[in-house]
C-alpha cells in the first residue's frame, strides 16, 4: 500500500521544522528493496515509525493524523531520508514528564528496522530541538568535575592519563588491587573493565576495600589524588544501586574520587538512566563494549557511533567511549573526531543537523583501545586538544619497565604533543617516553622510521 500521500510531505522546509520547534529530525541512509520505490518504503518507514501500519485501520481520527512522522526529504541516489516526528509521539514518565531514550529509540529505530520493503536502513543524524532538551536529564558531573579532584583549574585541566586492569579476567582481589596500586604511583584513572564487578575469583566485596588502601596508599606515595572508575552494571535496578551503595561506603571520604561505569549499550538506557538519577554525585562513565554490532561501518542498520554519542549525553552520561579516531586498535578513522566534539561542545554541525546544547553539561570523550605513548602525539595533533580520559591498558601494563612508568610515559606524550616538539627529540630527555619506543618497537617503527638510530638503541 502506497501511503506516501499520508506519511510524506517533500514540500516541508528543514530550517521551518528547526524553527518551529515541534519536531525532532533524524536522517538516515536507507535502501528499499528491489522493486520497492524509494518514497513508497520511505512512506511506509514513517507511518511503522509513528502512528500507522501496512493497511488502513478504522479508528484513526484527525487528531492521530496531525501527530503523525512525515517524510521530508529523500535522495534516493545518495540513499538519504530525513524524518519529522511530532514531539507529542514520544512516551514521557508520569513521574514527573520527562522524556525517555527508550521511547526515542522504540520509534526511530524500532519495527522499521526489520520491514519487507527495506533492504537496510541506518540512522547517522538527529536534530533535539529546545523543548526536548529540556526534558532530558543531561550529565550531572563533567570533566571539570574531575580535573577538580586532581587539583587542577577546572577550565582545559588537560589530559587524564587513565589505565583499564589488565588481564580483564582473571586477577584475584589482591593481584587486581596491587596492580591498581602499581599504575597509580605514575598515572590518574583507573576503570573496571567492561566484564569485571563480583565474579567468584574476585568478589566485589573484597576486591573493592583493597582498591580503596591501594588508592590511599598511592596518594600517601605520591600527594596526588587518584581516580576510580567501579563498574555497576547489573541487569537489576536494585543490584546496581546494592553495588554503588557498597563502593561508595567503601571508599568513604574518598568518594568524590569514584565514577560510576556501566555497559550502557548492552544494557541499555534503562540503566544509564539508574545510574545518573540515583547517583548524581557521581562521575557516570558510559562503557559502550557491544555496540559495535550496530555502528560498524559495515553494519547497514541501527544508527551510527556518532549518533550513540549524542544520544549518551541527553541521558546524561559524564563520559564516553569514542574510539581512537584510527590511531588504536578499534575501527576507525581521522574524521571520527566528529564523535568528540558533538559531545564536548556547546554547539555543532554535525553530518546532517547543527545541534545546539543551551548549556547542558559536555560528555566527555574517553579514548581507548591499543593506545600508547607512541600513537598520543598523533592522536591529540588530529582531535585538536588533550581535555580527554585515555584508558590505555596495554600501553600502561606493557611498558618494559613497570605500569608506573607507562603510566608517566603517556602523560610525557601529552606534554610532547603540548610542546609541539618532535617526540623522538623529545625522548632524549623523558625517560619513560623513550623506553616506550622500546616496550612496542612495532608501533615506534611504523610511527617513526629510525629511531633506533637516533636514539641509539
Amino acid at each position: 500500500m502506497d501511503q506516501s500521500k499520508r506519511y510524506a510531505d517533500l514540500s516541508l522546509n528543514e530550517a521551518e521544522l528547526i524553527q518551529g520547534g515541534r519536531h525532532i529530525l533524524v536522517a538516515y541512509k536507507m535502501q528499499p528493496k528491489a522493486g520497492h520505490g524509494y518514497l513508497e518504503s520511505a512512506a511506509h518507514f514513517a507511518a511503522e515509525s509513528s502512528t500507522g501500519t501496512n493497511v488502513e485501520v478504522s479508528t484513526t481520527d484527525d487528531f492521530t493524523k496531525g501527530v503523525d512522522a512525515l517524510v521530508y526529504q529523500i535522495d534516493a541516489a545518495s540513499q538519504e531520508m530525513r524524518i519529522a516526528y511530532p514531539l507529542e509521539l514520544f512516551d514521557r514518565n508520569i513521574t514527573d514528564g520527562r522524556m525517555m531514550m527508550v521511547s526515542f529509540l522504540t520509534l526511530v529505530i524500532g519495527n522499521n528496522q526489520g520491514m519487507g520493503d527495506i533492504e537496510h536502513a541506518k540512522m547517522y543524524d538527529f536534530y533535539v530541538p529546545p523543548r526536548a532538551l529540556q526534558l532530558f536529564d543531561g550529565p550531572a558531573k563533567d570533566i571539570s568535575d574531575l580535573w577538580r579532584v586532581l587539583g587542577r583549574p577546572v577550565r582545559d585541566g588537560g589530559y587524564i592519563s587513565g589505565t583499564i586492569i589488565k588481564p580483564k579476567l582473571g586477577l584475584r582481589p589482591e593481584p587486581f588491587a596491587a596492580a591498581a596500586y602499581q599504575f597509580w604511583l605514575g598515572g590518574d584513572f583507573i576503570k573496571n573493565d567492561e566484564p569485571q564487578g563480583n565474579q567468584t575469583f574476585a568478589p566485589m566485596a573484597k576486591t573493592i576495600p583493597l582498591v580503596v588502601d591501594a588508592m590511599r596508599r598511592a596518594m600517601d606515595e605520591t600527594g596526588a589524588a587518584k581516580l576510580f572508575s567501579a563498574n555497576i552494571t547489573a541487569d537489576d535496578h536494585y543490584e546496581m544501586l546494592a553495588r554503588g551503595e557498597f563502593i561508595l561506603r567503601a571508599f568513604g571520604p574518598d568518594a568524590d574520587k569514584v565514577a560510576f561505569l556501566v555497559d550502557g549499550y548492552v544494557g541499555g538506557p534503562g540503566m544509564v538512566t539508574t545510574a545518573r538519577r540515583n547517583f548524581p554525585n557521581q562521575y557516570l562513565h558510559y562503557h559502550r563494549a557491544g555496540h559495535g554490532a550496530v555502528t560498524s561501518p559495515s553494519a547497514k542498520r541501527g544508527y551510527d557511533a556518532y549518533v550513540l554519542a549524542k544520544m549518551s549525553r541527553l541521558q546524561g552520561a559524564s563520559g564516553i567511549h569514542v574510539g581512537t579516531m584510527g590511531y588504536g586498535k578499534m575501527e576507525g578513522s581521522q574524521d571520527d573526531r566528529a564523535i568528540a566534539y558533538i559531545i564536548e561542545r556547546d554547539s555543532y554541525t554535525g553530518p546532517a543537523y547543527h545541534q545546539e546544547w543551551l548549556g547542558m553539561k559536555p560528555t566527555t570523550p574517553i579514548i581507548s583501545g591499543g593506545m600508547n605513548a607512541l600513537r598520543l602525539p598523533g592522536f591529540f595533533e588530529n582531535l585538536g586538544h588533550g581535555n580527554v580520559i585515555n584508558t590505555a591498558g596495554g600501553g600502561a601494563y606493557g611498558h618494559i619497565d613497570s605500569p608506573a612508568a607507562g603510566a608517566i610515559s603517556l602523560r610525557q606524550a601529552y606534554e610532547c604533543w603540548k610542546a609541539k616538539a618532535d617526540p623522538i627529540e623529545w625522548a632524549r630527555e623523558h625517560q619513560e617516553f623513550a623506553r616506550a619506543f622500546v616496550s612496542f618497537p612495532q608501533d615506534a617503527d611504523s610511527l617513526y622510521p629510525g629511531w633506533r638510530a637516533r636514539l641509539g638503541a
